[in-house]
């Protein structure tokens, strides 16, 4: 093991969606010479989200891997340290900490920014790969809009879930519900709001078997796991929502999670329970998870850092 390459660095960010590249742009010019490593999917959530035009400043709205760009492009002319790679795994137990990049190149580090984000959670389909951005979606708030006036499905049961479909009801003619067992996991209150609405369809025991369309979404043939029927419905979009997993668990012998494995934060604040590793984005924020709130933790993370490592200094001279 003693062959792995070493560097040691002031301030590593872990993670590049707009947490990571924010929290980039803040600490370069606070001087704090940032490194920041990629992951496997460079850019996050918002790579695979077609349009963005809830972010303010982008009258027009943007592309969302374009965007990233953008911010990738910023935190680079600041002068942050971009570079392709991923964490595989940490060692926290002692100071400076360790994060090994892509199981070869060892990086200690004087302060630690975690934004690994989020992953939506897939049915698996070959069909809803395959037409993931043109009509299928891991997140109506993002683009039920480019639905208005059409029929739409959704799956899922959560409270989620039941959030977005009541969103989508508000603009699209008919919201067709998949519910995959008899009872929805949803809160009674939500539960309720739901299946109140008139233009919500709810079925019950009932799973995607399969996206229809060629280039686009056009249908949805579903499948009753009670009644082994199948039939099909024509839609212009279907909405995945059945959670999302967050990027955390190389960090989980050391970092507190909650029970669905996001990053425990100190409320009003970026610090983890270990001292000078920060969180911010997507793996730990589970209520709003917008590229919006992402990119504000990710400044937040890069002050609490500064300041962490200032104190530091000071306490060393």
């Amino acid at each position: 093991m003693e062959n792995k390459q070493q560097e040691h660095v002031h301030l590593l960010i872990v993670g590049s969606g707009p947490a990571g590249y924010t929290a980039a742009i803040y600490a370069a010019r606070a001087n704090l010479k940032p490194v920041l490593y990629q992951g496997i999917q460079p850019g996050g959530q918002l790579t695979i989200t077609t349009e963005v035009e809830n972010y303010p400043g982008y009258p027009e709205g943007i592309q969302g891997p374009e965007m990233m760009v953008d911010f990738e492009k910023q935190a680079t002319r600041m002068g942050a340290d971009i570079r392709y790679g991923m964490a595989t795994s940490v060692d926290f137990s002692k100071q400076p900490y360790k994060v090994v990049i892509d199981e070869e190149k060892e990086i200690t580090a004087d302060a630690i920014i975690i934004a690994t984000g989020a992953s939506a959670k897939w049915l698996g389909l070959p069909s809803e790969q395959r037409l993931n951005g043109s009509g299928v979606s891991a997140c109506a708030v993002c683009d039920g809009f480019f639905f208005r006036g059409k029929e739409v499905a959704i799956v899922g049961a959560g409270d989620t879930a039941a959030e977005e479909a009541l969103y989508l009801s508000k603009m699209c003619s008919t919201v067709h519900m998949l519910v995959r067992r008899d009872e929805m996991r949803a809160s009674k209150v939500m539960q309720d709001r739901v299946l109140k609405t008139s233009n919500i369809i709810v079925y019950w025991n009932s799973e995607a078997d399969e996206v229809l369309g060629e280039n686009k979404v056009e249908g949805l043939r579903i499948y009753n796991n009670k009644t082994q029927e199948k039939k099909e419905i024509a839609v212009s979009a279907f909405f995945v929502a059945i959670g999302h997993q967050p990027n955390s668990a190389i960090f989980k012998d050391y970092v507190e999670l909650d029970e669905q494995g996001y990053i425990i934060t100190v409320p009003g604040s970026t610090r983890t329970n270990v001292e000078g590793v920060f969180a911010c984005g997507d793996v730990q924020d589970k209520i709003y998870r917008q590229a919006v709130t992402a990119a504000g933790s990710g400044c937040m993370a890069a002050l609490d850092a500064e300041r962490y490592l200032s104190a530091k200094e000071h306490q060393h001279q």
